[in-house]
């Protein structure tokens, strides 16, 4: 990407020494043309190309915060202090009338025996 910024940084240049160079060209039109095509485009598309990895920071800053937050609060939960216990993913309410029916032989609410 940084090749691409240099050429046209190049071309800019050879641009705005054509303009002061030039019989009815200035060198104000020459700082205006750097300016113009030059600088404010080239700032502009780096700052734009270079979000994503400023994002990658940003949220690698924050989860190592939080890890170091966990790790001093005594919370950390990574694969060696899991919970033996698996969650439950069922789509069924946990605990539900029939297995409590199966468990004591007392009948579910609305059902016959």
């Amino acid at each position: 990407m940084y090749l691409v910024v240099i050429a046209w940084m190049y071309v800019v240049l050879m641009m705005s020494a054509a303009e002061a160079a030039s019989s009815n060209g200035t060198v104000l039109g020459a700082l205006v043309t750097l300016l113009l095509y030059g600088i404010g485009p080239v700032v502009l598309v780096v700052y734009l190309m270079g979000a994503p990895a400023r994002n990658k920071t940003i949220k690698k800053r924050e989860a190592d915060a939080r890890a170091s937050h966990l790790a001093s609060a005594g919370q950390m939960t990574g694969p060696d202090t899991a919970s033996a216990v698996a969650p439950d993913t069922g789509s069924h309410a946990p605990g539900g009338a029939e297995a409590i029916a199966r468990d004591t032989g007392i009948a579910p609410v609305g059902k016959e025996p």
